[in-house]
């Protein structure tokens, strides 16, 4: 069980409390969702958005976002008097784009064959405002990372703040997720036609889809006691559907999963959940798929879809979201969802129009990710009581490398169809020959009830820069729809679940250029904390044109190369021991990171 003590949060609604402010007693939903004038400007007809209304001094938006929910969150702590710089402490963060507006100017400039400065350059990664954070934040962390997996990533990085609580390997963790907006990914969802034209109504009839925002929100995570808690976060799940990487399972499985899993670690029946914080993109799949997993997991819950009120904020989402519908049972106001519009009659949620007094004392938050992610959270208002957990010794107990994908022996290996297999980006296919190969060296049933968690040096940057290409010499409405989703880091693990079923945790890490260590370490604590029984750790580095240009720029001295690794982790006796230490990095990049720690334990 863990406790939120403290809180920071942006959105288009506000600052602090009023950016998940859902509503009061007998008031419809606000939403503040409207034109975008600047995506406009760019060619995006029709852009609607929610922009946060505060000026920024850093250099790209998305950090300052960051930084300020970082200064809000520490400021409560300090008021605390808990002297909590001298805690082991963790900071897990989440995004969907990090640094995208740096390396949207950075290869904008590239494509045109102009110069940029080193700092730009070095500013052009997922993990920059992440390690900008560490640096602002100035305090000695016992553990950190950043969960790169699209729209689940705040979900999925605030259960894993909550494990390293669980698993006593921090006293307090700053968690959350944040994301700037820009025509990179705004253009994207437009090519997979999930834009809005009208204000978002999830789960109503004639709905058309989402409109896109920016925010940030970090919360103060801590065992009971600590402090004064707002609320609790009493269980964590994570599967996915393991079925395609952008359309949902019509049966909602892998929702269905991690809620269960969620409600399970959390001791609480169905009928005890009071709301439900929907994903709610107002898409017509996947709100259908998610009613789907909703009527199974709580069907008597008021369904709450803030996404209609503040946009979606990707990598915030999730927090953002939770803080509403944890603020809603603060209150014990039942909230009001937009629209005005008919509820889908193949959607049995419930939706007030106008916000209600009930008593209200659990919740669960559901969200979903390409790739076919799916991550749940319980919360409580009152402290139940929870087993403590003990941890699981982890093994890992092979590994493989591969330096190139030999395309018809991969389509052989994993009985998916040749061209198939192309359409799969370079570092997917990389990241999917690694597993094909650790299955031929293991064998399919090792990997039964797996999950699969992948790390990388600079993530999709090379596959970043050739979908800009399209989107720079074609306009916004030309980009590839194709290779849009597979912009998204965990892009690659997602192919590996579906290829061979894989329905455990799936995600995505990118703290620095040691990512592919940071994924050691997630799969290990995954396994250790009982949420899967074996992990597949992957890490992928396609090493193409923009990766070298950007090493020689900023770190030329690192070692870095094309290739992937699979190691499969385990609990059990059989293999090599892997603890829950932090993995030492060395001065390789990416992939050769992960490759030089395994000859040196396996000697």
């Amino acid at each position: 069980m863990t406790a939120v003590i403290a809180i920071g949060a942006l959105s288009g609604l506000g600052r602090g409390e009023a950016a998940y402010e859902p509503g009061a007693a007998g008031e419809r939903a606000r939403t503040v969702l409207g034109p975008d004038a600047g995506l406009e400007a760019q060619g995006l007809v029709g852009a609607r958005s929610a922009r946060v209304p505060i000026a920024t001094t850093t250099p790209d938006r998305a950090t300052g976002l960051l930084l300020d929910v970082l200064d809000q969150c520490t400021a409560q702590l300090d008021a605390l008097d808990l002297d909590w710089r001298r805690l082991r402490l963790g900071l897990s963060l989440g995004t969907s784009s990090g640094g995208m507006d740096a390396a949207e100017t950075w290869l904008r400039a590239r494509h045109a064959g102009r110069s940029s400065s080193s700092d730009l350059v070095e500013r052009a990664t997922y993990f920059a405002p992440f390690m900008a954070a560490v640096e602002h934040l100035d305090v000695s962390l016992t553990r950190r990372t950043q969960v790169v997996t699209a729209c689940a990533s705040s979900t999925i990085a605030l259960g894993r703040a909550k494990r390293w609580l669980d698993l006593d390997l921090c006293d307090l963790v700053l968690a959350g997720g944040y994301d700037g907006l820009g025509m990179f990914v705004a253009a994207g969802f437009g090519a997979l036609r999930a834009l809005a034209k009208q204000t978002p109504q999830p789960f109503r009839v004639g709905r058309d889809g989402m409109s896109l925002a920016e925010g940030a929100a970090v919360l103060a995570l801590a065992r009971p006691g600590l402090a004064p808690a707002r609320f609790f976060i009493t269980g964590y799940g994570a599967s996915v559907d393991a079925v395609h990487i952008t359309a949902p399972d019509r049966e909602a499985g892998g929702l269905r999963r991690a809620g269960a899993a969620a409600l399970g670690e959390a001791a609480c029946a169905r009928e005890r959940v009071d709301l439900v914080s929907a994903h709610g993109t107002a898409t017509a799949f996947n709100d259908a798929a998610e009613a789907k997993a909703i009527h199974a997991l709580a069907a008597d819950a008021v369904v709450h879809p803030f996404k209609a009120q503040i946009g979606h904020t990707l990598g915030a989402a999730g927090a953002l979201e939770l803080l509403a519908a944890a603020r809603a049972i603060e209150r014990q106001v039942a909230p009001a969802a937009v629209g005005d519009a008919p509820i889908d009659p193949a959607a049995e949620v419930s939706l007030l129009s106008r916000a209600e007094r009930r008593t209200l004392d659990a919740g669960l938050k559901l969200s979903a990710a390409f790739g076919g992610v799916a991550a749940a959270l319980a919360f409580e208002r009152t402290p139940p009581a929870v087993a403590k957990t003990t941890p699981k010794v982890v093994r890992a107990r092979a590994a493989v490398f591969v330096d190139a994908v030999d395309r018809p022996e991969l389509a052989r290996a994993t009985g998916l169809a040749l061209d198939r297999i192309a359409r799969i980006d370079e570092l997917g296919q990389l990241a999917l020959a690694a597993a094909a190969s650790l299955v031929a060296s293991v064998g399919r049933d090792a990997l039964d009830d797996a999950g699969v968690v992948a790390g990388y040096g600079l993530a999709t940057l090379d596959t970043n820069a050739r979908y800009l290409t399209r989107l720079l010499d074609k306009g916004p409405r030309w980009v590839d729809p194709r290779l849009f989703p597979a912009t998204s880091p965990n892009a690659g693990a997602g192919h590996i679940a579906i290829a061979y079923g894989l329905t455990g945790p799936n995600f995505a890490v990118c703290r620095g250029l040691d990512g592919a260590v940071e994924a050691l370490q997630a799969g290990v604590e995954v396994v250790a904390s009982g949420d899967a029984p074996r992990m597949v750790v992957v890490a992928a580095d396609d090493d193409g044109p923009a990766s070298r240009d950007w090493y020689a720029a900023v770190a030329p001295d690192v070692a870095h190369a094309r290739g992937a690794v699979a190691i499969l982790l385990e609990a059990g006796d059989d293999g090599v021991p892997v603890g829950l230490h932090e993995v030492a990095t060395t001065a390789a990049a990416g992939q050769l990171s992960l490759r030089r720690w395994w000859d040196e334990v396996a000697e």
